[in-house]
């Protein structure tokens, strides 16, 4: 999938998509309570109330950089906490090629956060050590966020992934560490949406007077924005994502803002009562 927004491009490269089986990301986000809201079908529920969302990357072209938003899950990584993203064996690197994203063409790696399904790709296993998948990139990464998965990734799950996704960047000398309101280029800059990680980053994407907001996982699922209070599991704060959203979704509700979500795809932000909807971009 492909959006412009004036001299930039955004285009949507996928990983893995689901079905259901996210009661373990969203626990209220019932089947009940999602047909509720009738809006969400079919792009972004299914008629039975399950949740449709992705994991994926979003390569943002601008008019002097090649940017790659997030980096999924990666393979052969180990320790993670869901089964099925360990030892992965995908031909997702091929996939990019394909669609006119060689490894060697992309020149910023860009995390909004240093989660498990957003790094992954950051690395890949090369003679049995993690190396830089993007060798011509330089990696942004909050400065926030960086220093608090290095002194706080006290869990096996958490260290697991800062040591093969993140810490080789930093050896290599690749990464950049950046305030959380980082001016990256003309086009984009960043947005401090902290809650569901403590250094949490949005991209807002400015162009020929057209606007994009890349949330992140500012929400998980447009759900969250009739309900602002169903924060996720993996949020580490709860109370503070629900202000964010709040905040971030108060900022470009009826607007043009094109909006795409780390987790679900584009569409427009409305106010709707005292929460907001999520008008699919058809």
């Amino acid at each position: 999938m492909q959006w412009t927004i004036g001299k930039v491009k955004i285009t949507k490269v996928v990983e893995l998509e689901t079905v259901g089986s996210t009661r373990f990301i969203l626990p209220l986000a019932t089947n009940e309570e999602i047909q509720k809201l009738p809006w969400l079908i079919p792009h972004f529920a299914t008629e039975e109330g399950r949740l449709r969302m992705s994991i994926h990357t979003l390569i943002v072209e601008t008019p002097s950089q090649r940017i790659m938003v997030d980096t999924g899950l990666g393979n052969d990584k180990e320790g993670r906490k869901v089964p099925t993203w360990n030892n992965r064996k995908e031909p997702f690197l091929e996939r990019m090629t394909e669609a006119g994203f060689a490894p060697d063409s992309i020149d910023t790696v860009l995390c909004t956060h240093l989660h498990v399904d957003h790094v992954g790709w950051n690395t890949k296993l090369a003679g049995g050590k993690w190396v830089p998948t993007f060798p011509k990139a330089r990696y942004v990464f909050g400065k926030t966020e960086y220093e608090h998965w290095r002194d706080h990734s006290n869990s096996p799950e958490h260290a697991a992934v800062f040591n093969d996704s993140v810490k080789p960047i930093a050896d290599a000398g690749l990464a950049d560490l950046v305030a959380s309101d980082h001016r990256l280029c003309d086009e984009i800059t960043l947005i401090p949406t902290p809650g569901h990680s403590p250094g949490h980053m949005s991209i807002h994407i400015v162009s020929e007077g057209q606007q994009a907001l890349l949330t992140g996982d500012a929400a998980h699922h447009p759900c969250q924005m009739a309900h602002l209070d169903w924060s996720s599991t993996a949020d580490s704060d709860p109370r503070q994502s629900a202000v964010t959203r709040r905040e971030l979704f108060g900022r470009f509700a009826d607007t043009p803002t094109l909006v795409i979500g780390g987790h679900y795809n584009a569409g427009h932000i409305k106010r709707d009562g005292a929460g907001f909807k999520f008008i699919a971009l058809t």
